[in-house]
């Protein structure tokens, strides 16, 4: 099996991308590592800026300026090589992040949390390679057909985050009971959404590489992805728990400590079902205890201080730094297994050791 993969011009040696993670907990010092060793780093443009010294005063300013700096950085670290941005559609700022990210020169940008329907004329003009975030086959088609009937483009990369991941999920509460989770293994999504990608890389004539992930924790579990048809894997939840992450040690062992029973779903003021470990802050907000009196940065567009149980920025960000009295850790479902603190270049071997 080849580890090699290929998006358009951008070669990598190991088929793995490492999934954009917010609240600061994939900037530069992991993205840049993951790039360094072969796979494909990203980062996540959420409140960026949220650990710079001017970022309560002007949170805009400081997530363009964190942009800048850590994809800099990111560079650097990689030794030039590729690095990702993950933006999400639901953010408030979403149109001008894609700007940024172009300006600042992002090799690609990964869209989800919502349809990313106008992409494609956001970037035109542009070098930068897009790749939407898709839950299933039906999200497939839809955004495949829109592209091409209204821009005659085609992603340079499509990415199939299964019901297992971790943060913000594509599917429907119900499709997340125990019950329906068995009946959609990652593998078994591949094939449906590679035949709604085969008509188009035929009209474009290129090939729309496949990035699956969602619950991958083994290499057993890499190269049965990869034979089910992925051309590579997405990996989250195991790239938190690396010296290079740019989480805080608070963060990781709260992954390192979780059990299976800690891991639940939530409902996300972005309005999509999530997937995090109990806090004693997730506590109160299932006890309506919670209730945001401000909206310190208006990050999510369809978020309403005044109805939402709490800010999902305020609580991403004490959630980043150890503060589970007011914050909580997004995690994927098989987290529990994660037992020890590793290094990205460790990690990366492992997973492709077949």
């Amino acid at each position: 099996m080849k580890n090699q993969f290929k998006i358009g011009d951008m070669e990598f040696s190991k088929p793995i991308v490492q999934g954009g993670m917010g609240i600061g907990i994939s900037l530069s010092n992991l993205a840049g590592n993951v790039s360094k060793n072969g796979g494909l780093g990203v980062l996540s443009s959420v409140e960026m800026g949220s650990d710079f010294p001017n970022y309560k005063e002007n949170p805009k300013l400081a997530n363009k300026q964190a942009l800048e700096y850590h994809f800099k950085r990111a560079k650097e670290i990689s030794g030039n090589r590729p690095i990702g941005l993950n933006i999400m559609v639901a953010l408030t700022e979403y149109e001008q992040l894609v700007k940024d990210a172009i300006q600042v020169g992002v090799d690609i940008i990964f869209a989800g949390a919502g349809l990313p329907l106008t992409l494609p004329e956001l970037t035109r003009n542009s070098a930068i390679k897009i790749a939407p975030i898709i839950s299933s086959k039906r999200v497939a088609k839809l955004i495949l057909k829109h592209w091409w009937r209204h821009y005659k483009r085609v992603p340079d990369a499509l990415v199939l985050e299964g019901p297992l991941a971790g943060g913000h999920l594509g599917f429907k509460l119900e499709d997340l009971t125990p019950e329906r989770l068995a009946e959609q293994p990652l593998p078994g999504l591949i094939p449906g959404v590679l035949e709604e990608i085969k008509p188009y890389e035929d009209l474009a004539g290129r090939k729309i590489p496949l990035i699956a992930g969602g619950g991958i924790t083994t290499a057993a579990e890499v190269r049965e992805t990869l034979e089910a048809g992925a051309d590579a894997v997405q990996i989250g939840s195991l790239f938190v728990t690396t010296e290079e992450c740019d989480a805080s040690p608070a963060f990781k062992e709260a992954i390192i400590n979780a059990k299976k029973s800690d891991i639940e779903i939530i409902v996300s003021p972005a309005g999509l079902p999530g997937r995090a470990i109990h806090t004693p802050f997730l506590e109160e907000v299932s006890a309506g205890l919670r209730k945001p009196r401000s909206c310190p940065s208006n990050c999510i567009k369809s978020c309403n201080f005044k109805t939402t149980p709490y800010c999902i920025a305020s609580a991403l960000i004490a959630g980043k730094w150890g503060d589970f009295e007011n914050g909580y850790v997004f995690s994927g479902a098989n987290a529990y297994k994660i037992n020890e603190i590793t290094t990205v270049e460790a990690l990366m071997n492992k997973l492709l050791d077949y």
